[in-house]
């Protein structure tokens, strides 16, 4: 899923796009409402942030040429205003949700999460349905995994990592190969980067995350989802 983040705060706006995509989603920025229309025309984005107090075309009027072309792709507004009428006209304008700043990275991405549901944006992924590993199900499409009737919130990075795991069953998977299959070819290999998010996929989903059973690391080769004995 491709994120358009609108916004004229360097610091800000930075953050957001980090915090998409280490989430496993493609971002790409605007730093103002002529450059929001200029990026969303050339980029086509999934869903789009948009920050309400920019430089040369506010938020408001961003979105409102955006819903005379498209009345379907998903708008957020992001400001620091906090006025109930300043909600009100945002989601009468046709925005689908409201964060006022400042805000968490969990209430960022839940709320991505809820309105791509709610939209129907199904994220792309190396498998379509449902899958097991170990005694997970992972539900792609949810971007979660249950196991015993508990379900378990993933990343879409989680998501594509798992799979690739689930189709090599057995086999010892490199650092690079697992950087291609969550992060794409375009990134450059980060062993750091891997390692950090394998350590925080294993709190999520292994009984036991210091004894994981589900993925397990092989020394100097890199990581392997064991066969069944």
């Amino acid at each position: 899923m491709k994120i358009l983040v609108a916004e004229d705060d360097d610091f800000t706006r930075r953050g957001l796009t980090d915090i998409f995509e280490e989430e496993g989603y493609k971002a790409v920025s605007a730093v103002d409402g002529e450059d929001a229309l200029k990026v969303y025309h050339r980029e086509k984005p999934d869903l789009v942030c948009l920050d309400i107090m920019m430089p040369k075309l506010n938020g408001y009027d961003v979105c409102k040429i955006i819903r005379k072309e498209n009345k379907e792709v998903p708008v957020i507004f992001l400001s620091a205003k906090s006025e109930e009428i300043d909600k009100v006209l945002g989601l009468e304008l046709g925005a689908d949700d409201y964060i006022s700043k400042p805000f968490g990275v969990k209430e960022v991405i839940a709320r991505i999460r809820a309105v791509s549901r709610r939209c129907g944006i199904k994220p792309e992924h190396t498998t379509a349905g449902p899958f097991s590993i170990d005694d997970l199900t992972v539900y792609p499409r949810e971007l979660k995994a249950a196991r015993s009737g508990e379900d378990i919130e993933l990343s879409l990075r989680d998501v594509k990592v798992l799979a690739f795991f689930a189709e090599n069953q057995g086999k010892v998977l490199s650092r690079d190969e697992l950087y291609d299959a969550g992060w794409g070819y375009g990134h450059l290999p980060n062993s750091r980067t891997l390692d950090q998010h394998i350590s925080q996929l294993r709190k999520k989903i292994e009984h036991d995350p210091k004894n994981p059973k589900i993925i397990t690391t092989v020394h100097t080769a890199g990581y392997r989802y064991p066969a069944v004995q």
